[in-house]
């Protein structure tokens, strides 16, 4: 139970620091469009069209935990929490495609230099600055470590903060030393970064989906924990993957000494599942069987013979 308050408390944390960080973002987002066309700078309107994207997949995140909390029905057996996978997916492509627009505006800049304001572009770049600062500062209190959904929006923001490092470091270039260029290299750099970041989280939650193994979980360490408790003689088609960000399930046949009780089978159940949580597995499903029980040898069986052992009571 204590690891269910752990996790509704953390969850309660990240929602209110997505939704302070909705807020402030789409108010300065406004803001540096309209700088942005009135000083005619491509490093604060690929900045702001980068916010737009921070004000979308932050709104999504939001839309996502709420959505979340929505209790598993017939269904949805797992429920709605992995609406954020999807969440983060959708931010992940957005960033890869915000920035491959960058480059193609950077590219006819480069051609073609415009006359940039870069007074007004320097304090609209130093104030989006700060807005950044505070934003990144929330949401990186947050659980970004385990939390996609809340990582992709935090990954936003930074490369918001970078842009604007970038139109900040591009105005005082264009005003000291009058290099035009200046600008869409800016916007180019920070397209750079936000095209890794979009790239990363995409693969992650692309992971997610395909019911890959978690990357905070070592197999080997799992199967050993299981196979050394006492009156497991061994395992066969194990699974392990993750409902959502922080949430990991395992399912698995195994093999035990002899028949056991009910009230024996039930304890060992216990036992293991007790071991499985502290290495962050908290769905256990395990099928007890005996040696006399036939069963495919392989650890990790491809098929969907053995799919109905969902189905039993353990």
């Amino acid at each position: 139970m204590g690891h269910d308050h752990d996790h509704d408390h953390s969850h309660h944390a990240n929602k209110k620091a997505l939704m302070i960080s909705f807020i402030i973002i789409t108010g300065y987002m406004v803001i540096e469009a309209i700088g942005g066309f009135i000083t005619n700078s491509l490093a604060l309107l690929s900045d702001a069209g980068h916010m737009l994207s921070d004000s979308v997949s932050l709104g999504v995140g939001l839309l996502a935990f709420t959505v979340g909390e929505k209790v598993a029905d017939y269904s949805k057996t797992y429920g709605y929490k992995r609406f954020e996978i999807l969440a983060a997916v959708f931010n992940g492509v957005t960033l890869v495609l915000i920035s491959l627009y960058i480059f193609y505006e950077a590219y006819k800049r480069f051609l073609n230099p415009p006359e940039v304001a870069s007074t007004g572009m320097l304090v609209i770049g130093f104030i989006g600055l700060l807005v950044n600062i505070v934003v990144a500062w929330m949401l990186h209190r947050g659980d970004t470590e385990e939390n996609l959904n809340l990582r992709a929006a935090f990954l936003h923001v930074l490369g918001d903060l970078l842009g604007s490092v970038g139109a900040i470091t591009a105005a005082l270039l264009i005003m000291f030393f009058n290099w035009g260029f200046a600008d869409p290299l800016a916007s180019v750099i920070v397209a750079i970064l936000v095209l890794i970041s979009g790239w990363r989280v995409t693969k992650e939650a692309v992971h997610v989906l395909m019911e890959g193994t978690p990357k905070n979980v070592d197999l080997d360490d799992i199967i050993h924990t299981v196979e050394n408790t006492n009156g497991i003689r061994s395992i066969h088609d194990l699974h392990v993957w993750s409902i959502t960000s922080g949430e990991n399930a395992l399912s698995c046949h195994a093999v035990v000494d002899g028949d056991l009780s009910i009230q024996e089978s039930q304890k060992l159940l216990q036992t293991i599942e007790h071991d499985l949580e502290h290495k962050g597995i908290g769905h256990v499903t395990i099928q007890m069987e005996n040696q006399e029980h036939p069963h495919d040898d392989s650890l990790m069986c491809q098929n969907d013979q053995n799919a109905s052992a969902h189905d039993h009571d353990h």
